[in-house]
């Protein structure tokens, strides 16, 4: 039923109108129809990413921001940061995907990818975030800029994954290291 509705979809042109690739890294209205490319890295549905996942040989890094606890909160305000679902196995590695981002941001970001590839570049990296999320897309692309050659992009995101059925866990960010 699901692969019948993916077919209406992109038969129909409900999928999005095409979004050009841009020269840099988007900067704003990170929420908005995303291209269908990526240059230097693979674009692939969700049933390409479960056999990657299947697998067991990608490393998949989910880059979906996370809201910071307000530094002002009354005493004694309880602050719940939203829970987050994703791809199982995979690390969050939240606020990676903004188009410009801080030198402790990309520390972070590193170390993240490094752990996860071993140091290896050629290791294959899946990168997603929800549908129409421009923050995956950004952070696949640092990655290729940082050297990565087997670089993945999953534009449906967890939203596309879940669509599918396939199986998702809670999953909390990874804890920024001095």
């Amino acid at each position: 039923m699901m692969k019948v509705l993916a077919a209406l979809l992109a038969l129909t042109g409900a999928a999005g109108a095409q979004v050009a690739e841009p020269d840099d890294y988007r900067m704003d209205e990170y929420r908005a129809p995303v291209p269908s490319t990526l240059t230097g890295g693979t674009v692939v549905g969700p049933e390409e990413a479960h056999d990657l996942w299947e697998d067991g040989e990608a490393f998949f890094i989910d880059v979906l921001p996370q809201a910071p606890k307000p530094d002002n909160l009354p005493a004694g305000t309880i602050w719940r940061d939203k829970p987050r679902d994703s791809i199982p196995g995979a690390i969050w590695l939240p606020n990676v995907g903004y188009g410009a981002i801080a030198e402790v941001t990309a520390h972070y970001f590193r170390r993240g990818l490094e752990e996860g590839t071993g140091g290896d570049l050629a290791h294959p990296v899946v990168f997603f975030c929800l549908e129409d999320c421009w923050m995956s897309w950004n952070a696949a692309r640092r990655a290729i800029a940082w050297g990565y050659s087997s670089v993945y992009w999953l534009p449906e995101g967890t939203d596309g994954w879940a669509l599918w059925d396939y199986p998702v866990e809670r999953i909390t960010p990874e804890e920024p290291q001095p």
